[in-house]
């Protein structure tokens, strides 16, 4: 038994640049595919990314058939429709595009033509016991990271219950960044996935199993994210803004698949299942209330995340080093035009109990947070978000 021992893995091919998505034929090829099914977002279709993909594949002699029924916060039986379509066709590869929604479904389908039953025979950890059928990913917002992370997370239809499948065997054979894909998003949608990115930076350099090695990429996908998320929003047609969101999502995303997540994630799975509040909303309304809450545990990690975010924090405390994390990201957040409460989003002050039993359920994270999370304390955090 290795004991004692700091271990990173990585088993994801990662390709990046401008314009990327026309060599996906050739990555394709190079994994020896024959017949692809391409599982996205619809909404791709009016930009033409999906032709784009489609055109790159074609030329290399690869039959593509397409599963475009994703949905926003995608529901199990999302996947397995995708799935159906790729048994039916024979599938030796699965390419998934778009935002966190398409890219787990993507990797939920391509367990299923491999593994077969049906995606909620899978939720919870190690579940998958075969290696899945060989995917790529191809992010067309910089938020969730699930180009590089071992998760996809579903919600269930009939009780609205969000978990993830987790697997190591989830890992994609590759992910191909092209920060083009992203000039089309909107600037809402380019604020709340940003601060999704964030999030998983800041929990993942916070979180109880963090190591020195993804304390590197958690603090570079900080550093990225705070000095573009402004111009990705405000000119989202500044290239060099996309680019920089897009290696931050990814720097977190390898983060967050060795460290994990915490309270925030937790806390905002409860706001997706029951009221299909986008995950990247949630958890921007609630990862400053979090961060104020783990302060008096998480003192230097926060320090750091707020030197990364170019705070001067030369001759501060480490409590006030850490404040000024914290005040770092409430302006962020306020500048895009983040919601600031739950009560902006709708939800119901009454319903707090039954969010706190949800938000406990999601062990994981829960367990990953710097500082205890029961009861109590998760009301006083959704308390606070009000």
């Amino acid at each position: 038994m290795l004991t004692n021992l700091k271990t990173f893995h990585l088993k994801t091919k990662i390709f990046s640049g401008r314009g990327a998505i026309s060599n996906l034929g050739e990555i394709a090829g190079e994994l020896g595919s024959h017949k692809c099914l391409l599982v996205a977002d619809p909404e791709l279709e009016r930009h033409g990314i999906i032709e784009a993909a489609m055109t790159s594949l074609g030329k290399a002699g690869i039959h593509v058939e397409t599963s475009l029924k994703v949905e926003p916060e995608p529901y199990l039986d999302n996947a397995d429709d995708a799935a159906t379509i790729g048994k039916e066709m024979g599938a030796d590869l699965v390419v998934g595009i778009g935002g966190g929604s398409a890219m787990d479904t993507a990797k939920a389908a391509a367990t299923l033509i491999t593994n077969g039953g049906q995606a909620a025979d899978y939720v919870g950890l190690n579940k998958v016991t075969k290696a899945t059928t060989p995917t790529i990913m191809i992010p067309t917002t910089a938020g969730t990271g699930a180009e590089v992370t071992f998760t996809a997370v579903f919600t269930h239809r009939m009780t609205k219950i969000k978990g993830g499948i987790n697997s190591p065997f989830l890992f994609p054979d590759a992910a191909l960044l092209d920060p083009e894909l992203t000039l089309s998003l909107p600037p809402q949608v380019t604020a709340f996935t940003g601060m999704d990115a964030l999030t998983h930076a800041i929990e993942s350099v916070t979180s109880r199993s963090a190591t020195v090695f993804t304390e590197a990429l958690s603090l570079t996908s900080v550093r990225l994210i705070s000095e573009s998320l402004r111009n990705a929003v405000y000119n989202g047609s500044d290239i060099d803004a996309r680019e920089k969101m897009l290696l931050g999502s990814l720097f977190g995303g390898l983060a967050l698949a060795d460290a994990g997540v915490g309270a925030a994630h937790a806390l905002a799975y409860p706001l997706g299942g029951n009221y299909r509040i986008p995950h990247g909303l949630a958890n921007a309304v609630l990862i400053p209330h979090v961060m104020e809450f783990n302060l008096p545990a998480a003192e230097r990690s926060l320090a750091l995340i707020a030197r990364s975010m170019g705070e001067s924090i030369e001759g501060l405390s480490p409590r006030w080093a850490a404040q000024a994390a914290v005040d770092a990201v409430k302006t962020l957040a306020i500048d895009i035009g983040v919601p600031e409460s739950l009560y902006d989003l709708g939800i119901p002050e009454a319903d707090i109990p039954m969010l706190v039993e949800g938000a406990l359920k999601v062990t994981r994270p829960v367990e990953n947070n710097p500082r205890f999370l029961g009861p109590q304390e998760a009301q006083t955090i959704y308390e606070a978000a009000f």
